[in-house]
């Protein structure tokens, strides 16, 4: 034997694990359940099954295709504006003004249009401009000053609930605004923001439609997007966001504006629907679009959450809503059958999150 064949070490190959060898739990993939739990919107998912269940059973008129229509339209109201509250969830902000915005913005279109004598898409616009403004000064005071969003958009809810009923009191000697049915450009704009369809002899409001397209849009902007990454990133630590190049200023005062434009489109779905605006309307809604983005996965502390969860979130409230008055029980249950809801999702969403990380 050679010294160069003496010199070589030997090579040994390990034995390949048996069918019995146990993998190491750091590095063993999840089962495909413990990967669904992960996501936000599955509890929410299962509790919208079983709120449905229910009705469907306690309320026979819901299994009507018509009263379906109606809860569906009742959750889009809730849902146009829950789906940016999340996102400004997620982006570990609040906003307790978007509920009285809502009113702010019709209340804008229609005394502007009626007073000034014209056309009603001066209105809308102006209303959107409006709506933008009150999302841009939210975030702007946020980020500039430092204080918590609860304290700077409870500010903002109480001076618009006062300007709302002190304008339009002022302007119209009532609490409410004129009729605006009769005048130039308003069909046009019905037919965007408040017309309806028929599917299979059901009328459908469009609204149900404008619901889940703009929950799709969410979705692939939080999934697909460096925008969506940038929400991610702030709500779960700024500090850390900024120091990486994320524009956390421009994040958030977008993530309130957002929030006035979902605001402005649901006030002018009320204003062409109704023709008129009541001044006093819109305080509390705020709550209801934040528990259906809560119950929807989006969690209080931000970084977290998603699109697709808010959606259930709204169908619960839009179906506890609808289906108490189909199951001709008093409505004053209405908010005792919220505050269950409510407990039960964040009990559900901790349980996800814990089976979720065990091991």
């Amino acid at each position: 034997m050679s010294m160069a064949q003496q010199a070589e070490p030997a090579v040994t190959t390990p034995p390949a694990p048996g069918p019995g060898t146990d993998k190491d739990g750091r590095t063993a993939q999840r089962s495909l359940a413990l990967r669904l739990l992960a996501r936000p919107e599955v509890g929410v998912f299962l509790g919208a099954v079983a709120v449905y269940i229910f009705f469907l059973v306690a309320a026979p008129p819901v299994r009507d295709g018509s009263s379906m229509a109606n809860v569906l339209y009742q959750s889009s109201t809730i849902g146009i504006v829950t789906i940016p509250v999340a996102l400004l969830m997620i982006g570990g902000e609040f906003d307790l003004s978007s509920g009285v915005a809502v009113i702010t913005s019709a209340l804008t279109a229609s005394m502007l249009a009626y007073q000034l004598s014209m056309n009603v898409w001066v209105g809308v616009i102006a209303a959107l401009l409006v709506s933008l403004a009150v999302g841009f000064f939210n975030g702007w005071m946020v980020v500039k000053t430092g204080l918590p969003s609860f304290l700077v958009t409870l500010g903002t809810f109480l001076m618009l609930q006062g300007i709302n009923l002190a304008v339009t009191k002022l302007v119209t000697g009532n609490v409410a605004t004129d009729n605006i049915s009769d005048m130039d450009g308003f069909d046009q704009a019905k037919a965007i923001f408040a017309s309806s369809f028929e599917v299979g002899g059901v009328n459908v409001k469009i609204t149900i439609v404008y619901w889940l397209v703009f929950a799709a849009i969410a979705t692939w902007v939080l999934l697909r997007t460096k925008y969506g990454n940038w929400i991610f990133a702030v709500g779960g630590n700024k500090d850390s966001a900024r120091a990486v190049g994320v524009p956390v200023t421009f994040t958030k005062i977008s993530l309130f504006m957002l929030v006035g434009l979902g605001a402005w489109f649901l006030g002018m779905h009320q204003l062409f629907s109704f023709n008129t605006v009541q001044s006093g309307e819109g305080v509390g809604i705020e709550l209801i679009y934040i528990s259906a983005a809560v119950i929807g996965g989006c969690l209080l502390t931000g970084g977290a959450g998603s699109a697709i969860g808010p959606v259930f979130g709204a169908f619960m409230f839009g179906m506890v809503q609808q289906g108490i008055v189909y199951a001709g029980w008093n409505p004053d249950w209405f908010k005792a059958f919220l505050g269950v809801m409510l407990l039960g999702a964040v009990l559900i969403n901790l349980w996800v999150s814990r089976t979720a990380t065990r091991r």
